[in-house]
C-alpha cells in the first residue's frame, strides 16, 4: 500500500490493530516510547498506510479521555523541536536559527488543540524572550522547562 491508502477502510480500527501488533496498550505509550520522533516517523513505523496526522489523531482522543492534553502538548514540542533543532537550542539566534526555531514552532501551534492555543502562544514567547541554554534539548513531555512553561492544568 501506499500513503494514499491511509484513509481507505477504518484507519482507527488499522492504527490501533499496528499499536497492538508492537506491544502497546494505546497510541500515547506506543509514541511515549519514542519522544523525539515525528508524526511521520511514528507512522511509517506502524505501516505505510498510516498517516502521521491520524496517529495524532490517536494522541489528542487519548490525551483528551484521560485529561493529559497539556502533556501531549508538550510531548509535541518535543517533536518538533527534536526535528528542527537536532542539536538543542542554538547558541546564536542568527537568521538561519531564527528560522529553524520559527519553523518548530509553528509547527508545534498548528498541532495545537484549540482549547491550547492561547497557552501554546505564551509558551513560545517565552521561550522567545527568555531562550533555555544553548544545547537545550527536551528528551520528553515532562521536561522541567517545559512543565514551567506548560504545566498540568486538566480539569
Amino acid at each position: 500500500m501506499n500513503k494514499g491508502s491511509a484513509w481507505q477502510g477504518n484507519w482507527v480500527v488499522r492504527l490501533y490493530e499496528r499499536v497492538r501488533e508492537r506491544g502497546y496498550s494505546s497510541v500515547t505509550a506506543f509514541a511515549d516510547a519514542r519522544p523525539t520522533a515525528s508524526l511521520v516517523e511514528l507512522a511509517e513505523e506502524l505501516g505505510d498506510d498510516v498517516a502521521g496526522v491520524q496517529v495524532f489523531k490517536g494522541l489528542v482522543e487519548e490525551a483528551e479521555r484521560n485529561r493529559q492534553l497539556t502533556r501531549l502538548v508538550r510531548g509535541q514540542l518535543v517533536r518538533e523541536l527534536s526535528e528542527s533543532l537536532p542539536n538543542g537550542w542554538p547558541a546564536m539566534m542568527d537568521d538561519a536559527n531564527r528560522f529553524k526555531v520559527a519553523k518548530a514552532l509553528g509547527a508545534w501551534s498548528a498541532y495545537t488543540p484549540e482549547t491550547h492555543e492561547e497557552r501554546v502562544r505564551l509558551a513560545g514567547d517565552a521561550l522567545l524572550a527568555t531562550p533555555p541554554p544553548p544545547g537545550w534539548r527536551p528528551l520528553g513531555p515532562d521536561d522541567e522547562l517545559l512543565r514551567t512553561l506548560l504545566p498540568d492544568e486538566e480539569a
